[in-house]
C-alpha cells in the first residue's frame, strides 16, 4: 500500500513500541477449519454496550468501542449528494471495563454526523480509534486515547468512512479499512499535525481488497507487516431459506493487502450472531490461543474461548 502522508507539525510523539513477537502470528497460523474451540468463560457486561465495534485487552482491563444508535439511518430511493442513505443520529463511545464486566471509565468520541467508532488498536502507549459517519463514502475523525487518563486527542480527519485501524510499528504508519473493508488506506505518521483532509483520496491511492470471504470489522497489529482482523459475511440460500452469518479471522499483509491466513470461526451466540462479528481479542496460552468475543448488542456477554494447537 502506498502511504498517504499527513502534513503535521504539532508536538505529538509517536507511541513507544510494545514488546511484540511473532508468537501470536504463528499461533493463529496454526488454526484450521477443524480447530476445536472450547468455551471457558462467559462474562456478562454490567452496562449498556449499545452496538460494540472493537476491543483490546490492556493489562487486566478491556477497552471496547461502541456506537449508541439514537436514530437509524434510512436508505434513499436514489443517491443524494453522493450518499446512499441519510446520516442517522447517534453517539460514539470508548469504554474501559474490568475482567468481571464492570464499567470503569468512558469517553465520548466524534461530533455531529460522525459518531460511529470502528475497530481499535493499541500500540503500547495510545489507543487508536477511528470514528466515522454511519454510511459508506463519508467522513472520519481519527483519535488517539491515553489508556490511563482516557483523554482523547484528535489526530486527523479524512474524507471516507474509516474502520479497523492498526498502528504498524515497523513502518510507523496507520492502516485502516473503508466501509465493508473494500479499500485499504495507509497513512504515514512521519509527521503529525492537526489538519482537516477535506478531499477524498482518489481510489488509485488506496489498495483494493481482493478478498471477499468476510468484511473486516476489528483489526490489530501483529508484528512485522501483518495485522489480524475479525469479520463476518451474510449468506442467503435459495428457496426462501433463512440467511445466516459466518465469521472468520484473517491475517492480512499490510504491504499489499492480501490475506496471509484465512480461517472460519464456526461459533455463534444464542442470538445467532457469529462470534467474530465485531469486537475480538486474541492472546497466546501455553497450549494454544485464547479468544475474547462480544457478538451481541446492549446486554452483552464477553465469550472466552480457547483452542489447543
Amino acid at each position: 500500500m502506498r502511504p498517504l502522508s499527513i502534513a503535521l507539525t504539532a508536538a505529538l510523539a509517536l507511541a513507544a513500541s510494545p514488546a511484540i513477537s511473532n508468537d501470536l502470528s504463528d499461533a493463529i497460523k496454526g488454526l484450521t477449519r477443524s480447530t476445536t474451540w472450547t468455551l471457558v468463560d462467559e462474562v456478562p457486561l454490567n452496562f449498556n454496550t449499545h452496538h460494540p465495534q472493537g476491543m483490546y485487552r490492556i493489562g487486566d482491563d478491556f477497552i471496547v468501542s461502541t456506537v449508541e444508535i439514537i436514530t437509524r439511518t434510512q436508505r434513499y430511493d436514489t443517491p443524494q449528494d453522493g450518499y446512499d442513505r441519510d446520516a442517522g443520529e447517534g453517539r460514539g463511545w470508548l469504554y474501559r471495563f474490568s475482567a468481571e464486566g464492570e464499567l470503569l471509565d468512558e469517553v465520548e468520541l466524534g461530533e455531529g454526523d460522525i459518531y460511529h467508532p470502528g475497530g481499535i488498536d493499541f500500540d503500547g502507549e495510545a489507543i487508536w480509534v477511528p470514528v466515522a459517519e454511519y454510511r459508506p463514502d463519508s467522513a472520519s475523525i481519527v483519535y488517539r486515547v491515553d489508556p490511563e487518563t482516557f483523554e482523547a486527542e484528535e489526530v486527523f480527519r479524512f474524507r471516507d468512512h474509516l474502520g479497523g485501524i492498526v498502528h504498524n510499528l515497523e513502518s510507523g504508519s496507520l492502516h485502516a479499512v473503508s466501509w465493508g473493508s473494500r479499500r485499504f488506506y495507509d497513512f504515514a505518521l512521519d509527521s503529525i499535525d492537526q489538519v482537516e483532509m477535506t478531499d477524498a483520496v482518489p481510489l488509485d491511492e488506496a489498495t483494493m481488497n481482493s478478498a471477499f470471504y468476510v468484511d473486516y470489522q476489528d483489526c490489530h497489529y501483529l508484528a512485522g507487516r501483518e495485522m489480524i482482523c475479525s469479520g463476518v459475511s451474510s449468506f442467503t440460500p435459495p428457496n426462501d431459506a433463512p440467511s445466516f452469518g459466518l465469521g472468520g479471522l484473517e491475517i492480512v499483509n499490510l504491504e499489499d493487502g492480501r490475506p496471509v491466513h484465512q480461517v472460519p470461526v464456526a461459533l455463534w451466540s444464542s442470538a445467532g450472531r457469529p462470534m467474530s462479528q465485531n469486537p475480538f481479542f486474541l492472546e497466546t496460552t501455553e497450549s494454544g490461543l485464547r479468544a475474547y468475543f462480544i457478538p451481541d448488542d446492549e446486554d452483552s456477554v464477553m465469550f472466552v474461548y480457547e483452542a489447543e494447537l
